[in-house]
């Protein structure tokens, strides 16, 4: 611990030179029975502010070091200057110091003043002489004390509330990281299906076209309309998320946003040479909220695009069923030659879970029989969690 600080000393210095100009004044009392040398008042002054400079790295210290010097200043005739400096070191041990300490210098002082009164109202047989007394020895020594404790109070206060902005802001930023974590997850998964079921079609029928060379007309012609449906799809859901991504652009035209009425033509553009799909529905359809309609359209794009990437070959079912609170996606492939892929594999069935996940539905997709199902559950409301 430091001896004092630097302000402390200067105050001590210039309580010191103070003082000195307050006795050349005459600034202070005498007692008809005490006669002494103005001089000798300089030695409880000087004892003062060399206690002074403990102030604030050992107030308590610096309290009892001054203690007898003012109890020497008040029996030779109490000064102004002493009285100042004392009140200081009563403030600074009840605002520097332990706060049971300044709980305990309020009784104190409170039973000095009480204990001054009656001296001075019993010795001069009048109660004024006893009020007056008091008053001054109440200003003097309780004053400072109750006043350092009102200002420690506001300290306290000033600086549970700067902890509490400071962990405010703390999590007004993991809110912040949170979001913006959960956006670009978001952002991911609808990249990746964009992408990948549109590239993947017209990376696979273009590769078909070049590779094979006794291809006629027609399956060059059915190959180059798959390319273009699924090039002018793509471009069209791209400028979707661009408008959603621009600042004060408006919102993205509904029109372009997927919906299941055209799954029946995304599922007729998932071909290979060697591989179908068809589309089944079941039961009638509801007025679905927009994320499930979104979530439902996004699990048979991406569904159907692992297919032509990995299934073997044969034909893909999709299946739609529109059921009392729900509705079920369900899409079986025959199983590639890769062998069994584990459940939740890749990002095209991480980003699937992830939007069944937020709806709080079921999602499920793993081989059995030879063959690679994909099965979600979309509640059309919010399930009651435990």
């Amino acid at each position: 611990m430091r001896f004092t600080t630097r302000q402390d000393l200067l105050l001590a210095v210039a309580a010191f030179a103070g003082g000195v100009v307050l006795l050349l004044a005459r600034g202070y009392g005498t007692w008809p029975a005490i006669d002494i040398a103005p001089g000798w008042r300089l030695l409880p002054l000087a004892g003062l502010c060399v206690a002074m400079v403990f102030r604030r790295t050992r107030p308590i210290v610096g309290l009892l070091l001054s203690t007898p010097f003012n109890f020497t200043d008040v029996v030779i005739g109490p000064s102004i200057a002493t009285l100042m400096i004392y009140s200081d070191a009563l403030y600074a041990a009840s605002l520097y110091g332990p706060r049971r300490a300044a709980e305990w210098l309020l009784g104190i002082t409170t039973a000095a003043t009480l204990a001054v009164a009656a001296a001075f109202g019993i010795a001069l047989t009048t109660i004024s002489s006893g009020v007056i007394a008091g008053s001054l020895a109440g200003v003097a020594w309780v004053g400072p004390v109750l006043t350092a404790m009102v200002v420690r109070e506001h300290r306290d206060r000033a600086d549970a509330e700067r902890q509490r902005a400071a962990q405010m802001a703390r999590l007004a930023e993991m809110d912040r990281r949170a979001a913006v974590n959960t956006e670009r997850a978001r952002m991911a998964r609808e990249l990746h299906d964009v992408i990948a079921n549109h590239l993947s079609a017209v990376a696979l029928h273009s590769s078909a076209v070049l590779k094979v060379s006794d291809l006629d007309r027609e399956s060059i012609n059915r190959s180059m309309e798959v390319i273009r449906e699924n090039s002018v799809q793509g471009l069209a859901e791209m400028r979707r998320m661009i408008g959603l991504l621009r600042e004060g652009d408006g919102e993205a035209d509904p029109a372009a946003a997927p919906k299941l009425d055209g799954l029946e033509r995304l599922v007729a553009h998932t071909a290979r040479s060697d591989l179908t799909a068809g589309l089944k529905v079941l039961g009638d359809a509801p007025g679905l909220p927009a994320p499930v309609e979104h979530a439902a359209y996004r699990i048979v794009q991406e569904s159907l695009t692992n297919a032509l990437k990995h299934a073997a070959a044969g034909r893909v079912e999709v299946l739609l069923e529109y059921r009392p609170g729900c509705v079920v996606v369900t899409v079986d492939s025959p199983l590639g030659a890769g062998g069994s892929r584990l459940p939740g594999s890749g990002s095209g069935l991480i980003g699937m879970r992830e939007r069944v996940t937020m709806l709080d539905g079921t999602f499920e997709a793993g081989p059995g029989d030879g063959r690679w199902r994909v099965y979600a559950e979309l509640p059309l409301t919010d399930r009651e969690r435990p």
